[in-house]
């Protein structure tokens, strides 16, 4: 039996994964043509499941339709794992969405320097699509600064969860 440091976590990542033919063949996804079945974009390594947190949490934050497709498409030339890259934008999902845009414009309204919004303010579609002269750039910059925050811990946090993991492995192995 052999010990292959980087392939340690695959067992619980693939257990949550989607199979690399029903993404393949995603109706999204044919844009990217033949190139989308490289087999480096379906390894499970520390490097490109990092590099695929790092992505799928900072396209999570840019507040447009299609993130899937713009997760898939920056997976594709950073050659990060490309399941993970899109699964991780369902983050913000129908749910999630309010709040964490919410936590977004008060990042922006912090980063800006800007007073926050009166008492009276309700952030709902409605006082965002009247008063969006006065909320976008402080919501833009808050989904930024968020997008490129989360980014950089979902990277360092999957490259130390797979040393940990490792780490434990060898420790085990050692024991036995």
């Amino acid at each position: 039996m052999t010990f292959d440091a980087n392939t340690m976590p695959k067992k619980l990542i693939q257990k949550y994964l989607p199979k690399p033919e029903a993404i393949k063949n995603h109706k999204n996804l044919q844009f990217l043509g033949d190139r989308l079945h490289d087999p480096n974009l379906w390894h499970l390594n520390r490097r490109s499941v990092s590099i695929a947190a790092a992505v799928g949490l900072f396209v999570a934050w840019i507040p447009t339709p299609g993130q899937m497709a713009i997760a898939a498409v920056v997976a594709f030339y950073l050659r990060a794992n490309l399941p993970i890259s899109v699964a991780l934008v369902w983050i913000t999902n129908p749910l999630t969405m309010p709040p964490m845009f919410y936590f977004a414009y008060l990042a922006g309204l912090w980063a800006l320097n800007e007073p926050a919004p009166s008492e009276d303010f309700e952030f709902s579609v409605d006082s965002i699509m009247s008063g969006l002269g006065h909320v976008w750039e402080p919501f833009l910059v808050g989904c930024l600064i968020v997008g490129i925050m989360t980014s950089v811990a979902g990277y360092f946090g999957v490259k130390e969860f797979w040393r940990y993991h490792v780490m434990k492995k060898w420790t085990e192995r050692k024991q036995r």
